[in-house]
């Protein structure tokens, strides 16, 4: 509602987050040994402004980010509610049930990503780390929303990548190629109903799809430019006497997916419930695409791409207590597996070897503290095994610990 606009209002905010870590991690191959100790503190800044009646602007920079050290702009966009510069009453009406969207901003496929810790913004994640696997990225986008008692939906399309291009050179096929943005565009979709029963029931189940056709490198799987809060574990020796210590390479460390693919379908179930002082968050994924291109060889022998499919479920619980809420404790359980392979030969050439099914599951179990609306203590015992990881030796692998997050966020 922009009826109390009076001139442009700049509000300036910030994020602050830092976590202690003493996780241990064992594998059949060697490891690097990881101490006790504090990770690199994160930080953003956060920029909002009233433009016009029902027009905002949104501005997020990483300040300090483990995968970037320095400043780097999240992304921008704007919020519109209203069409004031059009001077229609017809336009009026319809906006009173639309908002769009429109810049460069996080992709709201699913609802799991609310839940997530973005770099210093961790206030609205009772845990320290992410989901597994993690469906979040920034891109060019446009999205349409719909609301109206409680009902909800949101078509949406994007570039569908973190870092566009005008081109690339493909070392595989040999090739030189041109990108173009209407080849690659990605479209998703939101449904769902989100309303407040009484003062003590609130639901909200959505489903949500993410189609990207064609791309030459998608990063819905690979968006999180900030790393994983999970620092350095599961690094093994031979990743070498630098890098295996270097938080800035191997970000992705307790994440499992399919990284850069260039065709992906995901669908995405999501149900939230309030229930007087316990809430309840539930997810299923599934993800399947190719990764690379089928191609010609010289020979004349066809090479196809390489296909991935990945389930993800996750469910948490909470439990909400003290004068002001202000307390909490809960649990979280995530399992993502990867589906088998079979091997692909082309000629007497092995292209894809064949692989077993692949999976990890994490239990997370937390509880905290938010001393103001804005000062937030947390702290989690994690554990994560993973099974059929060949880079991990064929015996048991996993890493498990605690951590503790104190976060500062206005």
């Amino acid at each position: 509602d922009g009826s109390t606009f009076q001139k442009v209002k700049v509000d300036l905010g910030a994020d602050f987050a830092m976590q202690f870590q003493s996780l241990k991690h064992h594998a059949d191959s060697t490891l690097i040994p990881l101490g006790s100790n504090f990770n690199l503190p994160a930080a953003n800044l956060n920029l909002n402004a009233d433009l016009a009646p029902g027009i905002k602007v949104n501005l997020v920079t990483y300040l300090s980010a483990r995968h970037h050290n320095e400043s780097w702009v999240k992304g921008g966009y704007l919020i519109i509610d209203e069409l004031p510069f059009l001077h229609s009453s017809i336009a009026d009406k319809i906006m009173k049930n639309f908002t769009l969207k429109v810049g460069v901003c996080e992709i709201n496929y699913g609802d799991a990503h609310f839940y997530r810790s973005d770099n210093a913004r961790v206030m609205n994640n009772p845990f320290v780390g992410n989901f597994i696997l993690d469906g979040f990225t920034t891109a060019p986008a446009a999205e349409l929303y719909f609301r109206r008692n409680g009902i909800l939906a949101m078509a949406a399309v994007s570039t569908g990548m973190l870092k566009p291009a005008l081109g690339g050179y493909n070392s595989t096929t040999k090739s030189w190629n041109s990108f173009n943005a209407d080849q690659e565009i990605a479209y998703y979709f939101k449904l769902g109903y989100d309303k407040k029963i009484n003062e003590n029931i609130f639901i909200r189940p959505t489903v949500s799809a993410y189609i990207n056709p064609s791309t030459h490198g998608g990063t819905l799987y690979g968006g999180d430019r900030a790393g994983s809060r999970y620092f350095l574990v599961m690094n093994k020796k031979s990743l070498g006497t630098t890098t295996a210590y270097d938080i800035t390479a191997n970000v992705t460390n307790g994440y499992f997916g399919p990284g850069s693919f260039t065709k992906n379908t995901s669908v995405m179930g999501n149900i939230y419930a309030w229930l007087y002082n316990f809430e309840i968050f539930g997810s299923f994924e599934a993800a399947n695409g190719e990764t690379g291109f089928a191609y010609t060889k010289a020979n004349g022998d066809v090479i196809p791409a390489k296909k991935y499919s990945f389930n993800s479920m996750a469910l948490q619980g909470l439990y909400y207590f003290g004068k002001d809420k202000q307390f909490d404790i809960g649990a979280r359980y995530n399992i993502v597996s990867k589906a088998a392979t079979d091997e692909v030969k082309v000629g007497s050439s092995v292209i894809f070897a064949a692989a077993d099914k692949m999976s990890t599951n994490r239990i997370q179990l937390g509880a905290g503290w938010k001393m103001t609306p804005n000062i937030y203590t947390k702290a989690e015992y994690v554990k994560q095994s993973y099974s059929n990881f060949n880079n991990y030796g064929l015996g048991s692998a996993g890493f498990e610990g605690y951590m503790i997050e104190a976060a500062i966020s206005f």
